[in-house]
């Protein structure tokens, strides 16, 4: 089969690699469509290997159809060959067939292109991992969810909003907040206009205060906000786009028990990823089915333009998700 591979420059390239052999706990997915994360520019640069065991070219999640299926998976999981699904991977989802674990696979949900399966797994997994698991967020509760163009923000606004929460996020430019006007967040900050920092003040003081902060930004604007959340709010650190470093009050932690976690999906122990996947088929896919929430697709390219596709991410552009066609 093939499969993107990084050259020695960081340039990328379709290529041949051996053809997936499955275990008996894993199917064999022909792959349709896989869908980019960030976490693909930080593997192409060096900075985010593949877990232990996990191909070596990138991609945490794709669609596709099962073509094969271990004895094991057949005796402990309904899938049968022809299923269309959708899957978690730590690593390999750009190539033509992946082996996945059984219950590292979800239904393609009823409404939904494989374009948009492809577009669910990582991302619903990381929002709901961390607005119900890591934030314990409860219906009432104020949302600050930092980058709001980005294709995380694309899933959590809508899931946020589909359980009856409140939702701030933040974008550079009135041009970005115009393009996620269709996410219905209550509260957009064009940070190159407002100050964030005397926006949460002010959101405090009214009665608005943040509950739960999910920050993929970091630096020293961090430190200046997190003063101003609710008592026992969580600060949910995803990545430091903005910065590794910032200065923080630490009185105005422990005073107003705020907790501060770090948190990625892709370090989870399996068991943890397959329980956060079944809460999504529970929990998540009916208000998928019913058009509350849906997958935002910003661009799709084949895969054979990964590079391309990769650069949108790169240049920020993108406002939801890129997705490469594979078949």
């Amino acid at each position: 089969m093939k499969a993107i591979l990084i050259n020695d420059d960081k340039s990328l390239r379709w290529d041949d690699v051996p053809n997936p052999e499955i275990n008996e706990d894993e199917v064999l997915v022909e792959i349709h469509a896989a869908a980019l994360n960030r976490a693909d520019l930080m593997q192409r640069e060096g900075d985010y290997p593949p877990p232990p065991g996990c191909p070596e070219w990138m991609g945490l999640e794709i669609s596709g159809v099962i073509v094969q299926i271990g004895e094991t998976a057949k005796k402990k999981s309904k899938w049968n060959i022809g299923d269309k699904v959708c899957a978690l991977l730590g690593g390999g989802g750009y190539a033509q067939y992946a082996a996945v674990k059984y219950n590292m696979l979800m239904p393609v949900p009823n409404n939904c292109s494989m374009t948009e399966a492809a577009a669910i797994p990582e991302a619903f997994a990381t929002a709901y991992l961390n607005l119900f698991m890591e934030g314990n967020i409860q219906k009432g509760n104020t949302l600050l969810i930092n980058a709001g163009a980005s294709g995380l923000a694309s899933v959590i606004i809508p899931m946020a909003k589909a359980f009856g929460i409140r939702v701030l996020t933040t974008v550079r430019t009135r041009e970005k907040a115009n393009s996620i006007r269709h996410l219905n967040a209550d509260r957009v900050v064009v940070t190159g206009e407002e100050d964030i920092v005397k926006v949460l003040q002010e959101e405090l003081e009214q009665g608005h205060g943040i509950d739960v902060a999910i920050d993929c930004l970091g630096g020293e604007i961090m430190g200046k906000c997190i003063h101003y959340l609710n008592y026992g709010a969580r600060w949910i650190m995803i990545a430091a786009l903005a910065g590794e470093k910032t200065e923080i009050d630490l009185k105005n932690i422990y005073v107003k028990n705020i907790r501060i976690i770090g948190s990625t999906l892709r370090s989870r122990a399996p068991e943890t990823k397959a329980y956060i996947l079944s809460q999504l088929v529970e929990k998540v896919f009916p208000k998928i089915e019913s058009g509350e929430i849906k997958p935002t697709i910003y661009a799709t390219l084949p895969i054979t333009e990964a590079e391309a596709a990769q650069n949108i991410l790169y240049k920020g552009e993108n406002t939801g998700k890129v997705v490469l066609t594979v078949k």
